[in-house]
C-alpha cells in the first residue's frame, strides 16, 4: 500500500514509528465533460464576470464573504501565520471505552503500519489496547490542519479514525416528540425488529447501482443497448398496525424457511427481502389480513417464486473497476 504519512504515536515515554496508508478507496464512477462533436474533453476556464476576461492562477486571492457580496482578502502570508507544520507524531491524550463514541464524529480511516524497527512495540500497544477493550483519542496535525482522531486494533493491528469536532456536527430540530406509539405498536414493532436480526456478515452487502453501472459502461464499449428493469412503486400503507402485522407475517415464515434450509442443507441461500416482495407487489391495508393467512399457511406468492429462466439468465460478475486517479499531493508524500 502506498504510504501516506511517516510519523510514530506517542503516549507517555513510548514512541511507537508507524507508516500511514489509506484503510478505504472510492469505487465511484467519475466521469468527465466532453465536447459532444469532436469529443475531446472539455477544460476548466477560470473567467471574471466582472471584467469578462479570463484569468490565471497567479491573479486569484483568497477571500472569505463575511456580508452578502462583501469579502476580506487574506494574503498567503495571513494563512502561512496560522498553518501549523505537519507533525510527525501522534499523541495520545486519552484511552476511552469504543461504544462511548458515536459513529457520527467518524471521518476517514487510515491504516496504521509498524517500522521494522519497531514491530514489538507496535505489537505491545495492540495487544495491551485490545485485552483492555480501549480505544485511544489522540491529536494528530496533516497538511497543515490539526485532527481529533481514534486509534483501535483492527485485523490485528492498528487504524486510526479522524475524527469531526463537537462544533462540526449538527443537530436536528425534534418536532416529533409529542408522538406517542401505542405500546401494542412497540411490542409488534420489536418483534419485527427481533425477526430480522441478523449477524453482520458484510461479504452479502453490495452496490446495486454500481454494478448497474458497471453492465451499462460494459454494455457501450460492445456497442450494445442495456435496460435497467426498474421495480414498481410499493403501494401506500393506510394502518401501520396493520402493516406491522404483514411484516411480522412475512418474516417469521422466512424465519422459518431459513431453519429448515439450515437443518437440511447446510449453508443458507439468501432469500428474498421484504422491500422486494412489496415492491412487486405492493401490500395495501385492505389485502393485508388476507396476506397474513396466505403466509401462515405457507403460501408462497408469485413474486417470490424465481423460474429456470429466470436463474439462468443472471449475468456474471463484472471485474470493470474505476480508473484510480493519483493526486500530486499523494506523488510529493
Amino acid at each position: 500500500m502506498h504510504t501516506l504519512w511517516k510519523g510514530s504515536i506517542s503516549f507517555g515515554l513510548v514512541n511507537v514509528p508507524v507508516k500511514m496508508h489509506a484503510a478505504t478507496e472510492s469505487k465511484e464512477f467519475k466521469f468527465n465533460y466532453l465536447h459532444e462533436d469532436c469529443k475531446s474533453r472539455i477544460r476548466s476556464i477560470k473567467k471574471c464576470p466582472a471584467c469578462d476576461i479570463e484569468v490565471g492562477t497567479d491573479d486569484l486571492v483568497k477571500g472569505f464573504e463575511y456580508e452578502k457580496d462583501r469579502y476580506v482578502v487574506l494574503s498567503e502570508d495571513d494563512l502561512a501565520s496560522l498553518e501549523r507544520p505537519m507533525s510527525r507524531s501522534i499523541d495520545i491524550l486519552d484511552f476511552i471505552n469504543l461504544p462511548e463514541i458515536d459513529p457520527i464524529y467518524y471521518q476517514k480511516s487510515y491504516y496504521l503500519s509498524p517500522e521494522e524497527t519497531a514491530m514489538k512495540a507496535y505489537k505491545l500497544l495492540c495487544q495491551s489496547m485490545e485485552e483492555s477493550g480501549k480505544v485511544a483519542l489522540a491529536r494528530v496535525t496533516m497538511r497543515s490542519k490539526q485532527h481529533l482522531a481514534c486509534l483501535r486494533v483492527f485485523e490485528k493491528g492498528l487504524v486510526m479514525e479522524t475524527m469531526h469536532y463537537p462544533k462540526e456536527i449538527r443537530h436536528m430540530d425534534v418536532v416529533w416528540d409529542s408522538v406517542v406509539p401505542t405500546e401494542a405498536e412497540l411490542t409488534m414493532a420489536r418483534q419485527l425488529i427481533e425477526n430480522l436480526a441478523r449477524p453482520f456478515e458484510p461479504e452479502k452487502y453490495h452496490d446495486e447501482l454500481r454494478q448497474q453501472m458497471v453492465e451499462l459502461i460494459e454494455s457501450k464499449i460492445a456497442g450494445e443497448t442495456y435496460q435497467v428493469d426498474m421495480p414498481a412503486k410499493g403501494g401506500k400503507v393506510v394502518d401501520l398496525m396493520e402493516a406491522l402485522r404483514a411484516s411480522i407475517a412475512l418474516t417469521e415464515n422466512e424465519k422459518g424457511q431459513l431453519k429448515a434450509a439450515d437443518n437440511e442443507e447446510g449453508p443458507i441461500k439468501p432469500l428474498k427481502s421484504i422491500k422486494r416482495v412489496q415492491a412487486e407487489k405492493p401490500i395495501k391495508a385492505v389485502e393485508s389480513k388476507e396476506l397474513v393467512a396466505r403466509v401462515e399457511k405457507g403460501e408462497e406468492s408469485e413474486g417470490e417464486k424465481l423460474t429456470d429462466q429466470d436463474k439462468s439468465t443472471e449475468k456474471p460478475k463484472s471485474t470493470l473497476t474505476p480508473r484510480k486517479r493519483t493526486t500530486r499531493r499523494a506523488k510529493e508524500a
